[in-house]
Parts: structure tokens; C-alpha cells; sequence
């Protein structure tokens, strides 16, 4: 029996690594790039927020700043978007479309988008089954290791649940992050935000950011089809 880093089953889990990385890669020289590029009507992301949330109904929602770079999301339980100082008060093309994202995630709140609500609802427990996961796979191991064959795959079974939770959380994410960023493009264009020759670079943002979500789902079905793999030699 091999596990950790001595495990040949490691080698399913590099083709998602790549992909994590390239997309982390991506998000990041996006963002850099047009940061650093100020959209022409000099609108900061708040302003770009709030003119999004307000045509949609949704003036209840507050908009304040947050801690950290790049920390923005929206509170659906406190009806409040949390924007990261630079696309707070920036007028770049980066925080217009990082704002606006954020806004469809309020708007599918608003709207009562299925997968959206879905998620919400498992967030928590979700959270608590990914805490456990690992440390039940580890020990079932041990067990088995220890000749008690029966206990160890019945806790390693539970450790396999755990995780396909996990795996079911990110393929929930995909979607809403994807339509998030779709409504933010349409809001972006109907509002006038942005100019029709500027909407290419949010997008690009926008298309960058959705690739984390992507690769985040691929080292979770990576590591849960290694986690059967060893199953099966149990």
C-alpha cells in the first residue's frame, strides 16, 4: 500500500494541478493588465455596483468595502456585497467587471436562481464534510493497515462520501459562477457601464476568473477518482 506523496495514483492529480495553476496564472495577468486601464466614464466599481443593483430592484442591498485583495463576494444572508478596496474605488476595467459580478450574484438572489439557492443551502455542511474528509480517508487507512479490514473501509467509505460532497459543492459552483459572469456582460452593456469597445476586456477578466472555478472542480474529481483507485486495492 502507497498513499501520500509516495502513492502512484498522484500522477491523476498533475493534469488538474497544470490547470489550476495556468488558470491562476490567467486571473492574475488579467487583472493586471486592466487594472491598470481606467474605463472611460470613470466609473468606480461601487458606482458600477450599485447602478447595476438599483435597475434590478435591488436598492436593499448594501455595498461596502473589505479586507484583502481580491476579496470580493456578496453576503446573500446579509443582503450585503463586499467589494476589496481597489475595485471599491477604482474606475478600471478590472473593477467594473469584478463589481458587476458580484452584482449577478445578487441578482440571482433576487431572482431566485435554483443553483444558486442549492448551493447556499449545502455551503455549511459542505464545509464541515471537506474538514473531515481527508482525516477519515487517513485513518480508515491506518485501520485497514492495522488488519482491521471491515472498520477500515467502512470509515474510509464514509471518507469517500465526505468527499464526493465536495466534488458535488464545485459542480454546483460552475454554473452560478458562469451566469454570474453572464449577467454581469448583459448589465454592463444595458446600463451603459462600459462602452461597446470596452466590454471585450471585462469579459476577458470575467472569462479568467470563471477558469479557477473550472480547475477548482477538476483537482476535486482528480482527487476523488485517486481516492477510489486506492479504494479498490483495499
Amino acid at each position: 500500500m502507497y498513499f501520500g506523496i509516495f502513492d502512484p495514483t498522484i500522477i491523476l492529480l498533475i493534469p488538474a494541478v497544470i490547470l489550476a495553476f495556468a488558470a491562476q496564472a490567467k486571473v492574475k495577468s488579467a487583472y493586471n493588465n486592466y487594472s491598470r486601464v481606467r474605463n472611460r466614464k470613470g466609473i468606480t466599481g461601487a458606482q458600477a455596483a450599485r447602478s447595476i443593483l438599483d435597475a434590478n430592484g435591488l436598492e436593499n442591498v448594501k455595498i461596502s468595502v473589505s479586507q484583502g485583495r481580491l476579496s470580493d463576494h456578496y453576503d446573500p444572508r446579509k443582503k450585503v456585497m463586499k467589494l476589496s478596496p481597489e475595485v471599491y474605488n477604482d474606475a478600471s476595467l478590472a473593477s467594473v467587471a469584478i463589481a458587476a459580478h458580484e452584482s449577478g450574484h445578487a441578482i440571482q438572489h433576487g431572482q431566485g436562481y435554483v443553483p444558486l439557492t442549492l448551493r447556499n443551502v449545502i455551503a455549511v455542511p459542505v464545509s464541515v464534510i471537506s474538514w473531515a474528509s481527508w482525516p477519515l480517508l487517513i485513518i480508515g487507512i491506518f485501520v485497514i493497515q492495522a488488519g482491521n479490514y471491515y472498520q477500515g473501509n467502512l470509515i474510509f467509505d464514509i471518507g469517500v462520501f465526505a468527499f464526493a460532497g465536495v466534488v458535488l459543492f464545485h459542480a454546483i459552483t460552475l454554473p452560478v459562477e458562469f451566469n454570474a459572469s453572464r449577467r454581469a456582460t448583459v448589465q454592463l452593456e444595458e446600463q451603459g457601464i462600459l462602452l461597446p469597445e470596452e466590454t471585450g476586456a471585462a469579459k476577458k477578466v470575467l472569462s479568467a476568473a470563471a477558469m479557477t472555478y473550472v480547475a477548482a472542480l477538476a483537482v476535486a474529481v482528480a482527487n476523488l477518482l485517486r481516492i477510489l483507485v486506492i479504494r479498490g486495492r483495499n
